[in-house]
């Protein structure tokens, strides 16, 4: 080892959702309000509003929320917040047809496995019930616009496993005031205009407008895609993944309902498009709706029409906004004394919340094996880049997965989505071993994947993927078993359809009374 100057002060640059996770995992492990702790400050532009692209999250953020000790019932109520219990995917698998959408659901519940793996048993099963419907009570709650729990139920418990739909904009703040009232995080605001780096190519310092030359141990880059301290300062490149995901941009809008009893979906909406896809995401003061697309196949004027056919008069006199996206991630996420974390880090379209995912998941690493002195940081650090890219490419996989399963021909987009040449080869070895073997915990033996078997379960037997399983049938000797574990799924599904609240009638009862603590 070099040298083994202990590390006293991170200083994290930029502020936003991203920048905010990373102070409080931060500072929760690094017990930045101690004496003998490491000191987390927070440095951010006072003129650079929250992008907000992805306003859905995973169930990950509802342990981060508890881990860092934010009340659940703070959190709906301050951040608009809204239960989701997954993904309802329309018209992705076929050419839409006029007034019959189709759909599959990715549910947040794990599939039912109880005594027996149910999903060979489904394969061979011919009453048309969908995969999420057979082996999942989560699908139909959200068909009904139910919630996963009741107002009894203490706070981050449920009946199935959920997440949250949110403004990122509120989530920062109150990420921000726990951050700074519980945590001791420094936060000041101040306009980076230069990066000074040492003699051996490490950052010394930023150098703001307001506040001067602010010196630190170790920096965290949250500047978004500008990516001032990873990509100006240090140079390290950014590896584009546009020629896997086609989508580069979103124009979003936001739609307020019509009253304020009007149901909230207690799941995402993604609707496919000729060139793109839409989100649609209830809060409990409005919708946020966004079209995602690639410039390559439609203009944004296009797009934009497309977003404010989808939405309806509810449009009329409400402005856009368009947001440009870059695909892909930095060649290194930690090199020197300096972790990217957020867009400055990677992002892909927002189709699986996977923005807020990677951040939170990132941000939690980095706090958990930061390091106690400058000396063993390069041995942590090629293992971070490591685990990070191992959960980037996994993400890519995954979502292009969505796509690449689809039989839609009716736009050159999805047929070069379709197109073998478009697909990574990771993603193609596991397409063709799973036409003859079921998919296993076998084929994802990494942890930082990020999407495990449950998740590709749900999107390729959504997408109606063949798995021919006919030479296999004789492993499959458990039929009684699986019978009655399906029949147990149906009796608790038919069971919480009778117990559950609607979304909007818990999430007014929170405001009301607020959920029980733990």
């Amino acid at each position: 080892m070099p040298y083994t100057k202990q590390i006293k002060k991170v200083v994290i640059v930029g502020g936003g959702t991203a920048g905010w996770l990373a102070a409080n995992h931060l500072a929760k492990h690094l017990v930045n309000n101690s004496d003998n702790g490491v000191e987390v400050t927070l440095v951010e532009s006072p003129n650079i509003p929250t992008i907000g692209v992805g306003e859905g999250t995973v169930p990950m953020m509802r342990q981060s929320l508890m881990e860092l000790g934010i009340s659940e019932t703070e959190f709906i109520t301050e951040c608009d917040a809204t239960f989701k219990q997954g993904i309802k995917f329309v018209d992705w698998l076929q050419n839409p047809t006029a007034g019959k959408p189709r759909y599959y659901h990715h549910a947040f519940d794990y599939p039912k496995i109880d005594e027996v793996n149910l999903t060979p048993y489904w394969l061979q099963k011919n009453d048309q019930q969908s995969f999420a419907d057979a082996l999942s009570i989560q699908s139909r709650l959200c068909d009904a616009g139910l919630a996963p729990k009741n107002i009894t139920t203490p706070e981050y418990q449920g009946l199935t496993a959920y997440a949250y739909h949110l403004d990122a904009g509120k989530f920062a703040k109150i990420l921000t005031r726990n951050a700074v009232e519980k945590l001791g995080v420094k936060h000041l605001k101040a306009e980076v205009n230069a990066v000074y780096l040492t003699g051996n190519g490490e950052i010394k310092s930023i150098v703001t407008e307001e506040l001067g030359e602010i010196e630190g141990d170790f920096f965290v880059d949250c500047t978004g895609f500008k990516a001032v301290l990873i990509g100006q300062a240090l140079e390290v490149d950014f590896v584009d993944k546009s020629d896997v995901l086609f989508a580069d941009h979103a124009v979003t809008i936001q739609v307020p309902y019509e009253d304020q009893n009007s149901p909230i979906a207690s799941h995402t909406i993604s609707t496919a498009l000729e060139s793109g896809w839409i989100w649609d995401i209830g809060l409990t003061q409005r919708r946020g709706i966004g079209h995602v697309y690639s410039s390559k196949y439609i203009s944004h004027d296009e797009a934009e029409a497309q977003l404010r056919a989808y939405v309806g008069d509810a449009a009329k006199g409400i402005d856009s906004r368009l947001i440009p996206m870059n695909i892909g991630y930095r060649e290194k996420f930690w090199h020197k004394n300096c972790v990217a974390l957020g867009l400055a880090q990677g992002f892909v379209e927002p189709l699986e919340a996977t923005g807020l995912l990677v951040f939170d998941a990132t941000a939690k690493m980095l706090a958990e094996q930061f390091p106690s002195n400058k000396g063993v940081m390069p041995a942590i650090a090629e293992q971070f880049n490591k685990n990070v890219k191992i959960s980037w490419n996994n993400v890519i996989d995954f979502v292009k997965l969505h796509y690449c399963l689809s039989k839609r021909d009716d736009s050159q987009f999805w047929l070069d989505n379709r197109d073998p040449a478009s697909i990574p080869d990771s993603l193609k070895e596991k397409l063709e071993r799973w036409q003859y073997q079921l998919p296993s915990q076998y084929d994802f033996a990494n942890r930082f994947e990020i999407f495990n078997l449950e998740n590709y379960l749900y999107v390729l037997y959504g997408m109606q993927f063949k798995t021919d399983i006919a030479m296999l049938a004789t492993r499959f000797q458990d039929k009684s078993k699986a019978q009655q574990a399906f029949q147990r799924i149906k009796e608790q599904t038919d069971i919480a359809l009778t117990r559950l609240p609607k979304n909007r009638e818990l999430i007014n009862k929170i405001y009301e009374y607020g959920l029980q603590k733990n």
